[in-house]
């Protein structure tokens, strides 16, 4: 199969999908909780139906874990090759109005993610990334080719997320490099930011879930980066629980 192929089709699901969000964003939605306590809007809903449809007509083959199907024991049985879904990355922000929030679309192949998709409905602003035609973003109307950077020698420019920072522990992850600079973002716009040469780094040592890194994996290791875990190797997928140890999306970094 040719994943350069399913680009496009999922570019339009993905804006499909935030379409639907962005018709929820604009009324007087209402909040629930799931069973551990994170957010859930019918935007969440209603998005995972709009790309669980969707891919399941473009790939039938190709079993799908979805993080509100997933959140209710619903998952399938995945071999070497399936998708990772987060229809709404990011509710706390969509809840705040913030803007920052996502689509997160991912196919996982032997444990790595191989293409990745996110897609900021408010923000008008796509990150694609693969092996086979590297990472771009489009904004305006305009799509370009996106890298990682080298880092400047006075240090690193991180980027956490506003809701799970805990700055002592960074050292695990990012090693003697002293932070430079540091700025907050929601949702997986992060791992964007590294793709894009915006910033060096992304550390995060709070409880993640697959579906919330791998598209955002796959845009950073096609822009010429890395995911790694604290003892240096990649970060995986196809893990029993899809519970993600603590991790650096990483630019040019030595």
């Amino acid at each position: 199969m040719s994943f350069e192929s399913l680009l496009e089709p999922l570019c339009s699901v993905a804006r499909e999908a935030g379409s639907a969000i962005l018709k929820i964003y604009a009324t007087d939605f209402d909040v629930r909780h799931k069973a551990d306590r994170s957010p859930v809007t019918d935007a969440d809903l209603q998005a995972e139906r709009i790309i669980v449809a969707a891919l399941s007509e473009l790939t039938p083959e190709i079993p799908i874990v979805s993080e509100e199907a997933a959140s209710e024991s619903e998952t399938p049985s995945i071999g070497d090759l399936f998708w990772l879904v987060d229809p709404l990355d990011g509710t706390r922000e969509f809840v705040r109005r913030s803007g920052e929030f996502t689509v997160n679309i991912a196919l996982v192949q032997q444990r790595r993610p191989a293409l990745g998709l996110i897609y900021a409905p408010a923000l008008g602003r796509l990150y694609a990334g693969s092996d086979s035609f590297g990472s771009f973003l489009e904004s305006d109307g305009q799509r370009r080719r996106i890298e990682c950077r080298r880092p400047s020698p006075e240090g690193l420019a991180v980027v956490t997320s506003r809701s799970h920072q805990d700055p002592a522990s960074w050292g695990v992850l990012l090693g003697a490099r002293s932070v430079a600079s540091r700025l907050t973002a929601g949702s997986s716009l992060k791992f964007g930011l590294v793709a894009s040469g915006e910033v060096d780094a992304y550390p995060r040592t709070g409880r993640t879930w697959e579906w919330d890194t791998a598209a955002g994996h796959a845009i950073v290791a096609a822009a010429g980066g890395r995911v790694t875990c604290a003892d240096g190797a990649e970060l995986h997928y196809g893990k029993p629980n899809f519970v993600n140890a603590a991790f650096v999306a990483r630019g040019l970094i030595d």
